[in-house]
């Protein structure tokens, strides 16, 4: 009588290994070894193609009217037209023009967009949510189309004018301010407004309605409300804001232009009075160095100021 499998035997049987495979001539393939990690570009490659654009479009013309603005008439390489220039009593005048003009209209930007910026979003009316979106309409105006919008109502022919005239049958009207220095001031002030009410709406929208509402019932006045509890939100708003405006109010030339003011000429007038009416290329090349020299200037210190008061 034949003999059960013994158990042990059974299980040794069970758990052996499988057989490795081989190959066609019964070899056993080498085990593969790890990927190669693919090449991967260089950053500074990635970065070539944007430095080129930028050296062909800015750095280039910008090295050109540096040369330009060391070589003068005559010949020849000499810092001499920078003396010219600096000594010229147009460069002085148009300097302090420019400087003046920019901080009276970054002041005025200021205060007038932080009223209209605590109305528009503290004060329930009609349409306030519809006047939110034009100011951001309102920022992609070009700056003489409000300049003309201000000709056509106080302009000597304009409207305010030609109301008065029917009403008291004078032969001119009062409103003649637009060529002056005030009404550059105020045409800037007009279109740059908005430029510092829009970061304005945006901190705003963040203050918690409780603070004011808390203030309101514990008895505070609406002036120290505003003191106390609105200013200091809205400071890295107007930090931002009053540094970007003073810095395009630097070099607007539309308004300058668009209102006829002959008597204001400030730094970018220079520039184009030097280079197309006088045909003086290097003493044009000396001031808008100069001014692109304040500019940068500026606009480091609107970065840095931003970057302090995280706006």
């Amino acid at each position: 009588m034949a003999s059960a499998a013994h158990p042990v035997a059974s299980d040794i049987t069970a758990t052996k290994t499988p057989r490795q495979r081989t190959g066609p001539s019964g070899a056993v393939p080498p085990k593969a070894g790890p990927r190669e990690p693919a090449r991967r570009i260089p950053g500074f490659v990635w970065a070539l193609p944007p430095v080129a654009v930028l050296a062909l479009v800015f750095l280039y013309p910008l090295a050109l009217v540096v040369q330009q603005s060391v070589s003068p008439d005559e010949g020849g390489t000499s810092i001499a037209p920078y003396g010219d220039v600096f000594a010229s009593e147009s460069f002085r005048s148009a300097l302090t023009t420019t400087v003046w003009l920019a901080v009276g209209s970054t002041v005025g930007c200021l205060v007038l967009g932080f009223v209209l910026a605590m109305i528009i979003a503290f004060v329930p009316f009609p349409g306030g949510r519809a006047v939110a979106k034009f100011i951001d309409v309102f920022l992609s105006f070009p700056s003489f189309l409000i300049t003309l919008a201000l000709l056509f109502i106080y302009g000597n022919v304009g409207m305010a004018n030609g109301v008065w005239t029917d009403l008291t049958g004078a032969a001119s009207g009062p409103f003649d301010f637009l060529t002056t220095p005030w009404g550059v001031l105020l045409a800037e002030i007009t279109y740059f407004t908005p430029f510092v009410m829009r970061p304005l709406l945006a901190a705003f929208s963040q203050l918690d309605s409780a603070q004011l509402e808390v203030a309101s019932s514990l008895g505070a006045k609406p002036a120290r409300i505003v003191r106390q509890v609105i200013l200091p939100e809205a400071l890295p708003a107007l930090a931002a804001g009053g540094s970007l405006v003073l810095v395009m109010c630097l070099n607007e030339f539309g308004i300058v232009l668009f209102t006829g003011a002959k008597g204001v000429t400030t730094l970018p007038m220079l520039v184009y009075s030097k280079a197309i009416l006088e045909s003086d290329y290097p003493a044009a090349c000396v001031v808008a160095v100069v001014n692109i020299a304040i500019s940068v200037g500026l606009y480091s210190l609107y970065r840095m100021v931003s970057r302090r008061v995280g706006a």
